[in-house]
C-alpha cells in the first residue's frame, strides 16, 4: 500500500511506522489517521510481523490534531474527521501483536492518546505529554478512553481538565510510560525492547494480549474462568510444547507460531 503521511518498514519481525510530517509536529489529518490506521491493520495481517513500533519523525512524536481539520467545517464534517483519525485507538488492543510507542518532544493531545493506546511505551527524558485540548476551548474526548485505562480517574481527569504538560520522569512515576531514556538512546532502547518481545513465541504473546484486554472489560470471577479456559489452549500449542523441551533440554526454542 502506498503511504504519503507515514513511512513503513519491516525488518527482522519488526513492523516500523514513522509518523512523517515532521514540518507539523506530526499533527494529525484526516490522511494521516486513515494511513496509520491501515498500516496497523497491515502489520497485523502479516505473519512475518511480530511487534509493531509507532514514532515521529523530526521534532516531536505527535502535536495532536492537525488544527485544519476542525476550522471552517460544519459539526458534521468535523465529526466525521475525528471518527476516521481516532480509529486506531480502537485498532491497537483489538490487535494481536503488542506495539511499542517510541516518544520523543511533544506527545499531546491525539498524540497523547496514541502514546496511551499503546501496549508499551519508551520516551526520551526531553518528551511531554499532555491532553492540552482544553486550553483551546475543547476536551479530549476521544484520548480520555486510552488515558482512562492507563491513570487512575482522579490523574486522568487532573491531566483532562487542567491541560497541564506532564515531563518524562512524571509520566513514568504515574505509570503512563514503562521507560524513560536519554535522547540519543531512545532508538536503541525501543530497539531492544522489540527485539525481546519478537523472540518469544508468536502465539503466546497474540494470545497473552488478545486475553488481557478481554479480561480487562470482566467481572472479576468471569475473567478468571475465561483465562482458565484460554490457558488450558495456549498450553496445548505447538509453541508451548516446544518451550517445555527447549527448557528440559537447556537450549534455545525454536518457535513455529502455531
Amino acid at each position: 500500500m502506498d503511504y504519503h503521511t507515514i513511512i513503513v518498514e519491516r525488518k527482522d519481525h519488526i513492523g516500523k511506522i514513522t509518523l512523517n510530517r515532521p514540518e507539523k509536529l506530526n499533527a494529525l489529518t484526516t490522511q494521516m489517521g486513515e494511513e496509520l490506521n491501515n498500516a496497523l491493520l497491515e502489520l497485523e495481517a502479516d505473519n512475518e510481523v511480530h511487534v509493531a513500533i509507532i514514532k515521529g519523525a523530526g521534532r516531536a512524536f505527535c502535536a495532536g490534531v492537525d488544527i485544519d481539520e476542525v476550522t471552517n467545517k460544519t459539526v458534521l464534517e468535523v465529526r466525521n474527521r475525528f471518527q476516521t483519525i481516532a480509529q486506531f485507538m480502537g485498532t491497537i488492543p483489538n490487535m494481536t501483536k503488542p506495539v511499542i510507542a517510541q516518544v520523543h518532544g511533544h506527545a499531546t493531545a491525539a498524540g497523547c492518546g496514541i502514546v496511551c493506546a499503546c501496549d508499551l511505551v519508551v520516551a526520551s527524558d526531553e518528551s511531554l505529554f499532555g491532553t492540552t485540548a482544553i486550553n483551546v476551548g475543547m476536551y479530549c474526548f476521544g484520548p480520555s478512553a486510552p488515558l482512562s485505562h492507563c491513570l487512575g480517574r482522579k490523574r486522568s481527569l487532573e491531566m483532562l481538565l487542567t491541560g497541564d504538560l506532564v515531563d518524562a520522569q512524571e509520566a513514568y512515576r504515574i505509570g503512563l510510560i514503562n521507560k524513560v531514556v536519554p535522547k540519543n538512546e531512545l532508538e536503541q532502547a525501543t530497539m531492544e525492547l522489540a527485539q525481546k518481545l519478537a523472540s518469544k513465541s508468536p502465539i503466546a504473546m497474540q494470545m497473552g494480549k488478545q486475553s488481557f484486554y478481554t479480561m480487562s472489560d470482566m467481572e472479576y470471577n468471569k475473567a478468571l474462568k475465561y483465562l482458565g479456559e484460554i490457558s488450558y489452549i495456549q498450553t496445548s500449542s505447538e509453541d508451548a510444547q516446544e518451550g517445555i523441551r527447549a527448557f528440559l533440554q537447556k537450549r534455545a526454542p525454536q518457535w513455529k507460531g502455531r
